[in-house]
């Protein structure tokens, strides 16, 4: 029987099965910390990974945007081999790591600004899914950047191939921060129940949706009925700030995230646009004592990767 994750330790992580980190999650009751970090670009604190960084300030899991699991990069990880690039930050850090895959064909990406240019290893093919497996990767999420027009019923597809492919030994969540391109499915339409009940059904253990305050027409009262609605289909869900309001005030931030608290939600996220790469770490501390208190914030900071 999995302990809960605020009292895990490296070694607990280290032993989880898929099933176990599921049952981990729920038993948090609302106060797992995912943060997003995006490896290819210069960290914060120069030789020190941004994924180090936010382990540090509290994250419990860790997710790599932009990460090509073909050509594995991630500045200010001590020099290894590429397939070992997931499990040495594991090892470092002493949690789970996910990765975003983006649902998008060879030339059908949106309009996007050039940093979000799309690679090989980072599109939601199977091929990938099976090569994340390989190098270690907890958790993939299925998703899209801004601009890179990821449709929720391409999502769908995705995730029933995945269930195929690696539904046994990877967590599979799905769902968008922002539109990602798609104008139609924009505002309260990112996310509906119909979509949820399509990703559910399709193989998804975790559903993600908008934190309300994070995008129009995201209300509390909106959210919730969504987080309920997964909830009732037996699938754990994530409310996301991917609207770089992860780079805001403080006190936005705790509003943010009471607010997210309030709809019922499993995990935390925090987006990786702070400066660029992270969220503010500030606001990963500020985030984490509002959801959760400081006891349980210090001891996810000060327990060793040792133990």
């Amino acid at each position: 029987m999995a302990k809960r994750m605020l009292d895990c330790y490296a070694s607990d992580f280290r032993e989880f099965t898929k099933e176990d980190l599921l049952e981990s999650i729920l038993k948090s009751e609302g106060r797992v910390i995912a943060c997003e970090t995006i490896g290819t670009l210069q960290p914060m604190l120069g030789n020190v990974t941004n994924a180090e960084f936010a382990a540090a300030m509290g994250a419990d899991i860790l997710l790599l945007n932009m990460f090509d699991v073909m050509r594995p990069v991630i500045h200010g990880l001590p020099e290894t081999e590429p397939e070992n690039t997931v499990k040495l930050l594991k090892k470092l850090t002493g949690r789970p790591v996910g990765i975003n895959l983006e649902p998008v064909e060879e030339g059908e990406e949106g309009e996007t600004d050039p940093m979000w240019k799309m690679s090989p290893g980072r599109r939601a093919t199977v091929e990938n899914a099976k090569r994340a497996a390989e190098i270690g990767v907890d958790m993939i999420l299925l998703t899209g950047n801004p601009g890179m027009g990821v449709s929720n019923p391409a999502i769908i597809e995705t995730l029933k191939r995945f269930r195929e492919a690696v539904g046994s030994q990877i967590v599979l969540a799905a769902g968008k921060m922002h539109a990602a391109g798609i104008l139609s499915e924009a505002a309260e339409n990112i996310m509906t129940k119909e979509d949820v009940k399509g990703f559910v059904g399709a193989g998804a253990d975790i559903i993600l949706l908008p934190a309300p305050g994070t995008v129009p027409g995201i209300t509390v009262e909106y959210a919730r009925e969504i987080v309920a609605c997964a909830h009732s289909l037996g699938a754990l869900t994530i409310t996301a700030i991917g609207t770089s309001q992860e780079g805001a005030d403080t006190d936005t931030i705790k509003r943010l995230a009471l607010m997210c608290k309030m709809t019922g939600t499993d995990i935390h996220h925090l987006g990786d646009a702070g400066y660029g790469g992270m969220s503010l770490p500030e606001n990963i501390f500020a985030y984490s004592t509002a959801v959760r208190g400081i006891r349980h914030t210090y001891h996810r900071m000060a327990a060793s990767v040792e133990r």
